[in-house]
């Protein structure tokens, strides 16, 4: 891509301690150290974590060049595959090379436009059940009750069971799970995986909750026969363009598990972020209450009607600029890449944080403000390629993003038609970067 200036030449990056590298920043604030990054070293920047050299990107292009130009130089970072197969099996998120691919075209049916058309009355049903759960003057853990929503809509979707009495023990496990892979990737040593810690029983246990749990589901499915319309119904019917398989029964559960914790996760911290910011800024939430309300006149909303509401959409792009909910991606690169005037040798981790990207002042006007019109048509056509990636990019670009982009959108309509909610005083709300973005502590608020 670019013309290399010398081959043994190291990207600035910031200076760290012998053997450990720069892991105890990275473990301390992730996000001021990868933003500091940023500012003092430029588009390429390189530092070390343990044994594991890290070049992290910064430049769009740069970005641009790993995800969509040349994905097959890069697969997906060791660390993370060693952190997460454990508990998400090879499903998408984990799996590289003709795997991969093969599994994609198998997965990619369930995905397709009517079909997630067919759950958006799932969605807006399930919203408007927890909202006879809320009343004027209750307080609630914005995050809580959205985790407890879309993980009901993706068992309802992906398995056409209500996962209402399970949702707490589920969701706890789940908040283990991710912790102990965002634990495990950041840790240079992975003796410390097989110890009998605290840490490594909660997570297996945590896994056997999971696990229990969708193995259930698709022993049920399997025995009926069934298809009931949803995900799991595709994924087990799926033959291969290609080569005429299917899913073995290991590959079902890893990808269900995949869609199962990545569907419901990413969308309720979303969902989080934006009553956050809209309740920081009423002027923002009143222009978007008076085009639901004219849109909708006070039914419940349907996919059809998203068209008719076009800054709903841009105020959930906006938010998940502000507090991308996948906030970073790495790769390894397979042989040795030219990039920013730099070689990146083999086996190096490129690091792109996507959060980052969302902040650069180079890229984007008043970065830290909420802004919903820089996603209006004309202006979004101005953001330049790879400056804005919430869902990735690529042949890797996540495979739900319709359907979570759908999901925002509906349930947003459907609560704001109905309710406020405004932030508890007092509160010190800080970004908690494990796998996902999360927001710690919960954000308190009071339903209006």
């Amino acid at each position: 891509m670019d013309k290399v200036t010398s081959i043994h030449k190291l990207p600035p990056g910031p200076r760290g301690l012998p053997f450990l590298g720069n892991i105890r920043e990275l473990q301390g604030d992730r996000i001021k150290f990868l933003t500091r990054n940023r500012d003092e070293y430029g588009d390429v920047v390189f530092f070390r974590l343990g044994p594991r050299r890290i070049y992290q990107l910064n430049n769009p292009e740069h970005v641009q060049y790993v995800l969509v130009k040349h994905p097959e130089q890069f697969y997906k970072s060791p660390a993370l595959k060693r952190a997460a197969q454990d508990s998400l099996g090879q499903g998408l998120l984990t799996s590289d090379g003709d795997l991969h691919k093969r599994q994609r075209r198998l997965v990619q049916p369930a995905f397709h436009h009517k079909r997630i058309a067919a759950y958006a009355d799932t969605m807006v049903e399930y919203t408007d059940d927890m909202l006879k759960g809320w009343a004027a003057g209750k307080q609630i853990g914005i995050l809580n009750e959205m985790m407890h929503l879309t993980m009901r809509i993706v068992g309802k979707t992906l398995f056409d069971t209500d996962v209402y009495d399970d949702a707490d023990s589920i969701g706890k496990a789940i908040s283990v799970g991710i912790e102990a892979t965002t634990d495990r990737v950041s840790r240079p040593l992975q003796v410390l995986d097989k110890l009998p810690t605290a840490k490594n029983r909660q997570r297996k246990q945590a896994l056997n909750t999971i696990e229990q749990t969708i193995a259930r589901f698709i022993a049920e499915r399997r025995a009926s026969g069934e298809d009931k319309g949803d995900l799991l119904s595709m994924l087990l019917m799926s033959v291969d363009e290609q080569d005429g398989g299917q899913m073995t029964n290991k590959q079902v559960r890893d990808e269900a598990i995949t869609l199962f914790v990545a569907g419901h996760e990413t969308t309720a911290n979303a969902l989080a972020w934006t009553f956050y910011l809209l309740a920081q800024h009423p002027e923002i939430e009143q222009r978007l209450v008076a085009e639901i309300n004219q849109a909708l006149e006070g039914r419940l909303p349907t996919m059809v009607d998203l068209a008719r509401m076009p800054y709903l959409e841009m105020v959930i792009k906006e938010s998940m600029r502000l507090y991308p909910p996948a906030w970073m991606t790495s790769r390894e690169a397979q042989e040795d890449i030219q990039l920013g005037g730099y070689t990146i040798p083999k086996g190096s981790v490129v690091m792109m944080v996507i959060y980052v990207l969302h902040h650069d002042p180079k890229l984007w006007i008043e970065p830290e403000r909420f802004m919903p019109e820089r996603f209006s048509p004309e202006n979004e056509a101005n953001i330049p390629k790879y400056a804005y990636f919430p869902f990735g990019g690529g042949p890797r670009v996540c495979i739900g993003n319709q359907f979570a982009m759908m999901e925002a959108q509906l349930v947003l309509a459907t609560i704001l038609q109905r309710y406020r909610v405004e932030l508890v005083a007092g509160q010190a709300v800080k970004m908690q970067p494990l796998i996902t973005l999360r927001p710690k502590p919960d954000i308190q608020m009071r339903i209006k």
